[in-house]
Order: structure tokens, then sequence, then C-alpha cells
């Protein structure tokens, strides 16, 4: 982040921060009540102060993003718990996951080598930072030797980013409608893959945003047709009616890395 500019003719926030810590010990001093509101955590934190949290976590990442040059994502949502081997999967459904590790990671690196055309400002991987799906699509833009997007979210169980995210690209949430905001704002594409509860709630959401013109209509990819359809009977909502036919054209099922390029690629002459 860059420093608060110094052209003006004020003392800036950052050096009344500092002089307020060499400030005389006394009652008043100690007291909540004197401290800076912008450096007080107590204050920062309350419930009256949630509208300004929303808007801090929505600039913060928009003006990293913007300073990086930053113009367009490939968004990669997916499983936290596909791991990147058969071997290492918890159960025998997570093991026959495990290849689209592979696919995300080959996929993120392709995409990644042509971010690299354009100094990494455009098609730049975001992931949610964690394992799985997530690291896979870190891992294969760093091994590319591009930029990446991590955008974490604090959970009540402990999680850290993935080692592949750029740091300074490296983003953590504590208001989920955010986050998602930041997957979509920039959004080229949207690649989903297998997953669970979270990665069935950013699809749908995005679907929805895309269904109802909140959002331009961009390449919307489902990697493995055969998960998918087990898991959601799409022709069953047309035929109800709770969504149009149409509708099922809004995404299209791929099954490889090389698949979704393509597909991505020839989008607009469907």
């Amino acid at each position: 982040m860059k420093d608060e500019p110094r052209n003006h003719p004020f003392r800036d926030s950052l050096q009344d921060v500092k002089a307020a810590d060499r400030i005389p010990d006394t009652p008043q001093t100690r007291a909540p009540a004197y401290r800076l509101a912008f450096a007080d955590p107590d204050f920062m934190t309350r419930a009256e102060l949630r509208p300004v949290r929303l808007q801090l976590e929505l600039l913060k990442p928009q003006l990293v993003m913007d300073e990086r040059g930053i113009e367009s994502t490939i968004v990669l949502f997916g499983g936290a718990r596909i791991p990147a081997t058969a071997e290492t999967a918890r159960t025998s459904g997570l093991a026959e996951l495990s290849p689209y590790y592979d696919e995300a990671r080959r996929f993120a690196r392709l995409m990644t080598e042509r971010s690299m055309e354009s100094y990494g400002r455009e098609n730049v991987i975001i992931t949610g930072g964690g394992p799985g799906v997530m690291e896979a699509g870190n891992l294969g833009a760093h091994e590319a030797g591009g930029q990446s997007i991590g955008l974490n979210i604090v959970l009540p169980h402990e999680q850290a980013p993935n080692p592949y995210v750029t740091p300074d690209l490296c983003f953590n949430f504590h208001y989920f409608a955010i986050r998602k905001m930041h997957f979509l704002m920039r959004a080229r594409a949207i690649c989903v893959f297998p997953g669970g509860f979270g990665t069935m709630d950013e699809m749908f959401e995005s679907l929805t945003l895309i269904q109802t013109k909140r959002m331009k209509r961009v390449p919307f990819l489902l990697f493995g047709q055969a998960f998918w359809e087990k898991i959601i009977n799409w022709e069953a909502l047309a035929e109800a009616g709770t969504i149009s036919r149409d509708d099922l054209s809004l995404f299209r099922f791929v099954q490889t890395a090389d698949q979704a390029v393509a597909a991505i690629d020839g989008w607009d002459a469907v």
C-alpha cells in the first residue's frame, strides 16, 4: 500500500499515530476515549462501525490491485478438500476427484502464461487462497512465473493462505459478501471445479448475477460434467420452470484445462 500523500499542507495520520505513542503516561492518556479513532481497535470493531468496516474491506484490496495494475482476472472456485494425489485423499470420493487438482494447476499455468504477455495485468488467476483446488490454481500461476491473487477469509478453525499466493496479493476478509464482490469485480471468466457448500454458494450466486443481468455475461465453465450432473439436476430445474431453458446456456461443461482454454477462446463465437 502507498503511504498517505506528503504534498498536502497538513500533518498526515501516520505522523500523528507515532506522536501519540510518545505522549506522557497519565490517567487521561491511558483512557480509551483519548485514542485516535482510526487507531483504536476497540472503537473500530464496535457493532455501530460495521458500515465503515464493510467499506474498508472493499477499499483495501481495490486499492492494492489498482496499484498493481490488475485489470482482469480468471476466477477459480473449487473444493478445499480435493487432494493433490489420490493417495493422500481422506475418502474414496475425494480420491476420484483428485485429478481436478492437476487440471486446475495446468489451467492456471496456461492462463498465467497468457497473463504475462500483458505484464500480469490481464487474466490474473484469483482463488480463495486456501488448500485443494485453490492451492492448485495459485501453484500453476507460480510455476508459470506470474502473480496470482488469494482471497482468504477468517474462519472458526485455523485457516492460512497456501504458499503459492503472491504475498502482495494475499488478502484476508471478515465479510463473505465483500470477498465475493472482489472475486467478480474484474472477472473475465469463471471456472468452477468440484467442491462443497462454499463452492456451490459461489457458483450459484455468480450464476444468479449473470442470469438477472446484474453482471455482464462471461465464460462460465464447470469442470466435471459427471460430478455436477450427479449433484444438481439441471434439467429438472428447467422442466419445472424454476429456471428457463435458456439459463442452461449460461454455463458449459469441460473436463480438462485445454478444453477450458478453448471454451474461453471460443465463447463469443457460439
